[in-house]
């Protein structure tokens, strides 16, 4: 019979004593537990202990937090939060320092821990921490620990960072300015930083006085990757919270050839593989680089507004050669608006009219302009080519240049906001001063060589302007490094690659519609599930890799989550870095018996994504959340690295409860499997000979036996 489910059996140590195993009623309160456990090895003063978890971050067990407490779960008797927080206290105010070393050591530890950390900072212990770093005394691992503990204390939210003194802002900023620091005093220096800077608009102002981007250049030529991470995340941090009179200061920071070229030269292409904390915040540094785009893309044009009209003249001088304006009037009028049909705007009369809808409001004619007066050879060749078509065949330059910013808009989402645990940055964006410039350039005459592929005329623009951004988006999940790989990128998706994708991607619904084909589909269908649900197994007992996601600052803070090999028990557990293999069991401290899980849910559904539905960027992250929902009321949140993540495990535990797999990927890895047996089928009948005599009865089909390795 089993257990009731109120009970756990654990093991909890005593250091110098034989192991405790208890059947702990989780009904009981947890001093009359804990006054039992200590009875049992003779110790007095219960109310001075507590238990704590004997491995991985081996965190104090309150009241709130038993319910986490598994069957097998080895436990520690520790001397309470409170006790440990004031001897802590206590021991680095001494005079020794070794033993200051010691503590600063221990609650750099403790401190992750959040019923510990309450205690010591209702003692005042934080700015105790905090008048030890003012006093420039401490130096080396001493040191490193001290500003250990304060991020982790700060971290917990108790307090505001808005109590930070000037003094202690101006000692960490002095450690990241020196040329010469031990490396962990500045990694975690520039993390306190840049969660001042995220954490209180007072102090954005007070760190912006200490600490400038040209400071942190020098942090980007360094060979280690933390520290470059932190650099650019502080980078990144001032930036995004710039009021509006320092934003275009920074924007012009950002757009320096020295800043680019170092993070070209040194991060993205340096000796190293890009992690993934670094690869998100190269990708938040283009989102908030683009993002400088959006006041223009939004800003409608002035017809009245005689600068900017000037804009487009400029545009007709440069395509037609300058010609003598005709002294009338009238005449210039009508030779005006014949140039500006032939430069392709909607309105010919007054094209300024052209550039009042938002998106892409000015950043369009910005655009026309730089390939004008940039790239004027292109320019001029593209106007005339097709002023000297047909009517019915012509590219529409002006018209064709606006569509065209909007989609280039759409497709790098200027002006919306990072997504957390996104890493989708394209190298090649860092390799030119001018990049979005020359990303639209490049995408012009793309468009002016597909329609002319395409033989479009002007009621085709709709279906040309879809291809064009098919080919783009195409291209860019291709991850160009450079600009010049992306032109080879895009030359490669011509018209006719593009249909012959379509075709082939459309093969599984068009192709085999006929009945003879639907019933064979549905035979195999069956065997390609099941194979699917191997796969997806096979991949959640390899395990993966999750970040912890919170409010607080991004950290490298990982779990890892693997099902066992008999598909009867979930582990996971915390890892303090980011591993570059298969985890062992035995690193995995927790863990979940399959048998208990009652439902996995998604999205907006997860008890975590309804906590933090205040946050701006949850969009993204909404997409990947899930929950694995287990007896007793308990839950196991997870947000996934990637889509593809998401995907493997959410159908991966729907198949492990014996429910259906329903996600894109099991859609598209069907459709493609199929088709693929299909045709090895279908090739096989096509390969028979007719025999004169009749052929005896054909045994079944032989079981599906292709591995699948989806990578």
């Amino acid at each position: 019979m089993p257990p009731p489910a109120d009970i756990v059996k654990v093991a909890i140590e005593w250091p110098g004593a034989n192991a405790q195993l208890i059947e702990m009623d989780q009904k009981r309160p947890l001093t009359s537990i804990i006054r039992e456990v200590c009875d049992g090895w003779s110790l007095s003063g219960s109310e001075q202990f507590a238990l704590r978890y004997a491995d991985g971050p081996q965190l104090y067990i309150t009241e709130q937090s038993r319910s986490e407490i598994k069957n097998g779960t080895i436990l520690r008797l520790a001397i309470s939060p409170g006790r440990a927080a004031r001897q802590l206290l206590e021991r680095i105010q001494s005079h020794g320092i070794d033993a200051r070393l010691e503590a600063l050591k221990e609650l750099a530890k403790l401190s992750a821990d959040t019923t510990f950390a309450a205690e010591f900072i209702n003692m005042e212990g934080i700015g105790t921490l905090a008048r030890l770093v003012e006093s420039g005394t401490h130096f080396g691992e001493m040191l490193a620990f001290t500003l250990t503990a304060f991020l982790e204390l700060m971290d917990h939210g108790i307090v505001s960072w808005d109590l930070i003194s000037l003094s202690f802002i101006k000692q960490i900023a002095g450690y990241v300015n020196q040329p010469m620091v031990d490396v962990s005093i500045l990694q975690r220096s520039l993390a306190i930083l840049e969660s001042m800077v995220l954490n209180s608009h007072s102090l954005y102002h007070r760190v912006a006085q200490e600490i400038t981007v040209g400071q942190l250049i020098g942090h980007l030529q360094v060979s280690n990757q933390e520290i470059q991470t932190y650099a650019i995340a502080l980078i990144n941090a001032l930036f995004l919270k710039a009021p509006e009179d320092r934003r275009q200061e920074m924007a012009s920071t950002l757009a320096q050839k020295h800043l680019r070229s170092i993070i070209l030269n040194h991060v993205i292409r340096g000796n190293r593989p890009i992690k993934a904390e670094m690869a998100h915040q190269l990708y938040v540094l283009q989102v908030l680089t683009f993002n400088l785009l959006e006041e223009r893309m939004m800003t409608k044009m002035d017809p009245n507004d005689q600068t900017q009209r000037d804009v487009i003249f400029e545009l007709r001088r440069i395509a037609f050669d300058g010609e003598n304006d005709p002294t009338g009037t009238e005449k210039r009028k009508t030779l005006y608006a014949k140039d500006y049909k032939m430069l392709g705007f909607t309105n010919h009369v007054n094209p300024a009219m052209d550039f009042t809808q938002t998106p892409p409001g000015m950043l369009a004619l910005d655009n026309m302009l730089y390939l004008a007066k940039v790239h004027q050879d292109t320019y001029i060749r593209i106007v005339l080519e097709n002023s000297s078509r047909e009517d019915k065949h012509e590219c529409p330059f002006g018209r064709c240049a606006i569509d065209l910013t909007r989609i280039l808009c759409e497709i790098l989402q200027v002006g919306e906001l990072p997504n957390e645990g996104c890493n989708d940055y394209h190298p090649m964006f860092f390799t030119h001063d001018r990049a979005w410039e020359e990303f639209f350039c490049i995408c012009i005459q793309l468009l002016n060589k597909t329609w002319k592929e395409m033989r479009a005329t002007s009621e085709d623009f709709n279906k040309v302007m879809q291809v064009v951004r098919e080919q783009i988006t195409r291209a860019l999940a291709m991850k160009p490094s450079s600009l010049d790989q992306l032109k080879n990128k895009l030359r490669g998706l011509n018209y006719s690659e593009i249909l012959r994708l379509r075709q082939s991607e459309r093969m599984s619904q068009d192709d085999f519609q006929s009945p003879p084909i639907i019933e064979l589909r549905e035979r195999i269908q069956p065997e390609i599930l099941e194979l699917i649900k191997q796969q997806r197994l096979n991949r959640l007992c390899e395990g993966s890799c999750f970040r912890k996601v919170g409010n607080r600052r991004r950290q490298e803070k990982f779990w890892f989550c693997r099902l066992s090999l008999n598909h009867k028990v979930l582990h996971y557990g915390d890892l303090d870095e980011s591993p570059q293999g298969e985890v062992p069991f035995e690193m995995l401290s927790d863990k979940i018996p399959v048998s208990d899980i009652k439902s996995v849910v998604t999205g907006k559904d997860c008890p975590h994504m309804k906590e933090k539905s205040a946050l701006k960027q949850n969009k993204e992250v909404l997409e990947l959340a899930f929950s694995v929902l287990y007896d007793p009321d308990e839950t196991l949140n997870f947000v996934a690295p990637n889509k593809y993540e998401y995907c493997i495990w959410t159908d991966g535990l729907c198949a492990l409860l014996g429910r259906e797999m329903s996600s894109d990927l099991t859609r598209s890895d069907l459709d493609t499997l199929i088709s693929m047996e299909m045709k090895l089928r279908l090739l096989d009948l096509e390969n028979i000979t007719i025999p004169e005599a009749p052929p005896p009865v054909p045994k079944e089909p032989s079981s599906y036996n292709f591995t699948y390795n989806y990578s």
